[in-house]
């Protein structure tokens, strides 16, 4: 029983690490805290049938903490989440525009003029008074953070259509626009 259990623990650990750590929406997520559950009642069996204290005892906390990400990822996330989305389908155009989550911008391609991809969204920033968008800030190149050069996409030149960013600039252009601070 040890045994079943220890290996029901693995397999579920690592696939609610890979979920929650791909952050690919709030019912992702909120579905990896529910498998993370699982692995820590699974841990929890294994060290109550083995007499490992610590183990049985750090994953009744883990559980907890389990718990409190499946409220605030299924309960309170998810709920944010549907209220954006249906407010934007329920918007209609304004001006010819239609509305989006700006919570979206972040992990969009952006798309050069010949439809390659150039960049990454990471970020806007948008004016104090009146909440206007100034720029973008995107990230190029690198791999997990790593070698990767940010930069400032202006507005005004980015389009946000079907799921995207678009612009009129070209990979080289982009290169050369104002890098964006780093720390």
């Amino acid at each position: 029983m040890a045994d079943l259990a220890g290996w029901v623990a693995l397999v579920t650990t690592c696939i609610a690490a890979v979920m929650t750590a791909a952050n690919v929406g709030a019912r992702v997520t909120g579905l990896g805290f529910v498998i993370f559950t699982i692995g820590a009642v699974a841990w929890v069996t294994v060290g109550m049938l083995t007499d490992q204290t610590q183990l049985l005892y750090s994953n009744i906390f883990l559980g907890v903490v389990d718990v409190i990400g499946i409220w605030r990822w299924l309960g309170h996330r998810a709920r944010l989440s549907d209220t954006s989305t249906a407010e934007q389908e329920n918007s209609g155009p304004r001006g010819g525009q239609m509305l989006f989550s700006v919570a979206t911008l972040d992990g969009l391609t952006v798309r050069g003029e010949n439809g390659e991809v150039i960049a990454h969204a990471v970020d806007a920033l948008a004016a104090c008074d009146g909440g206007r968008i100034d720029y973008l800030i995107i990230r190029r190149g690198g791999i997990g953070g790593m070698g990767e050069t940010l930069h400032r996409l202006p507005w005004q030149s980015a389009i946000i259509k079907d799921g995207e960013i678009r612009t009129r600039l070209d990979s080289e252009s982009v290169f050369h626009l104002q890098r964006a601070a780093e720390s």
